[in-house]
């Protein structure tokens, strides 16, 4: 009785470590919010920030594996297991439409507004240079704000 309780222990404390160790990182990654003051440092933080995720990684797969009295190479592959599956069930993100795709949607809204007799032809071609010459905020233009 005292064995089948002291696995149920283990188990439930795999489970727990296994799933701390898969949510933290995801967490940390979320929280780092701050502006990034050039690319080349973007790129220095970034190798560093993989470097120390990798060895914490590695650092929780052998504690686990101390643990459950596994090999780490068996643990490291389940952890990569989950990770994938995990990766495979998010839904891919949408690319943004590129700065062509944006003005020849706003060219297209502009002439329906001109045939629908809300704007001149003169209104539609002010409103078209202002967007060219990103007089406008929104994605690229003044106002917009990368992470």
């Amino acid at each position: 009785m005292i064995r089948t309780t002291r696995k149920r222990l283990l188990v439930g404390l795999a489970a727990g470590v296994l799933g701390v160790g898969i949510a933290a990182p995801t967490v940390a990654l979320a929280d780092d919010n701050s502006p990034n003051p050039s690319p080349s440092a973007n790129t220095d933080r970034g190798g560093d920030r993989q470097q120390r995720h990798a060895d914490r990684q590695a650092e929780f797969a052998e504690a686990l594996a101390k643990e459950l009295g596994v090999s780490t190479d068996k643990v490291t592959a389940a952890l990569e297991k989950l990770r994938e599956q995990r990766q495979a069930d998010r839904p891919e993100r949408p690319t943004p439409p590129s700065a062509q795709d944006r003005q020849a949607a706003l060219k297209e809204r502009l002439d329906q507004a001109v045939k629908n007799g809300k704007l001149t032809q003169e209104q539609a071609d002010a409103v078209l240079k202002a967007a060219e010459s990103g007089v406008f905020p929104g994605p690229g233009g003044p106002g917009h704000h990368r992470r």
